[in-house]
């Protein structure tokens, strides 16, 4: 075979592989719990793509959402702690499909230096909640998925210990001004011993090594068997528009991912993504850092399962 004709179809197949690889910008809002494992795996991304630069955002995940549909920044991928924010806000007008990845718990987090940190314990939790001079907060229900599911457990919590009242009576011992706008804001609070405890993940816990109790999986929100009894806690937040609700149900903590249907890099975006549902790229370094991931991923029927990108279809299972 000529010499001449070997070395430039060697060149040709070197510009093709070169113009295939993923480059330029990618946007991401995602949930302020996703924080830690996302800039681990922004790195790897971005060793593997060097021309790729992965620019996130970290807030409450309607707060992520509400960027997109009331503020119209550019964006990538939204990645939320709870998938129906997704299914809420952004679908079908501005995404198409709703990926769930993962999962996790609440749990009540304090330090050496929280009041009663020698005596808090599972069975006593709520009585702490309500002592006088305790200080507890939670992030605020209206932007952040851990904000209405910290109340959806304090309502569940007076289901499971069939204590009327008790709801109430521990909200009366928190003021407005221990709500934030995201969990993990009220980590440094909690560090810094300005609160003595805080609501938040599993995951954010572990990666912050902080110390917490783990409450019954009946009000942990933690296990998807439970979703009946979590369904009664009801928790009303701000909807699409100004001076609209919606209410949020209680079932099992589940994360979603979508990619904007007029993302600005798709091509990139789709590349980190494949990478995030990989059980040997992202979904391990979720586990990892003590957050239990969907392997495969899901996505709750063959018709949305057929909206996706060929890139992704092997990653996800369609399971409800």
């Amino acid at each position: 075979m000529d010499i001449c004709f070997i070395l430039g179809f060697l060149v040709f197949i070197g510009q093709t592989n070169a113009m295939a690889e993923p480059k330029g910008t990618v946007v991401m809002f995602h949930a302020g719990s996703l924080s830690m494992p996302f800039e681990t795996m922004e790195k790897a991304f971005e060793a593997m793509y060097p021309g790729v630069d992965l620019q996130r955002e970290a807030s409450g995940s309607q707060a992520a959402a509400r960027k997109v549909t009331d503020l119209k920044k550019p964006c990538d991928i939204i990645a939320s702690a709870d998938f129906k924010v997704i299914d809420k806000l952004l679908i079908p007008t501005y995404a198409d499909w709703n990926i769930r990845f993962a999962t996790n718990q609440l749990v009540l987090c304090y330090t050496d230096k929280s009041k009663h940190a020698d005596t808090i314990t599972a069975d006593n939790w709520y009585d702490i909640l309500q002592t006088k001079g305790v200080v507890w907060g939670h992030s605020d229900p209206n932007v952040d998925p851990c904000g209405y599911r910290s109340l959806m457990v304090l309502q569940l919590a007076e289901k499971y210990y069939k204590k009327p009242g008790l709801y109430n009576m521990m909200l009366a011992n928190r003021p407005e001004a221990n709500i934030r706008p995201k969990s993990v804001e009220l980590v440094s609070l909690l560090q810094t011993g300005n609160m003595d405890y805080i609501w938040e993940y599993l995951s954010v816990a572990v990666q912050h090594g902080l110390k917490y109790v783990v409450l019954p999986d009946e009000i942990n929100l933690g296990d998807y068997r439970h979703d009946d009894f979590y369904s009664q806690a009801v928790v009303k937040v701000t909807g699409k528009k100004p001076g609209e609700f919606m209410d949020m149900k209680g079932d099992s903590v589940t994360y979603g991912v979508t990619l904007l249907k007029d993302a600005p890099n798709k091509e990139a975006a789709l590349a980190f993504l494949a990478y995030m549902l990989d059980p040997n790229g992202g979904l391990k370094i979720l586990k990892d850092q003590g957050q239990p991931p969907f392997i495969p991923c899901r996505i709750p029927s063959e018709a949305m399962h057929s909206t996706l990108p060929t890139e992704l279809t092997g990653l996800v299972e369609v399971k409800n």
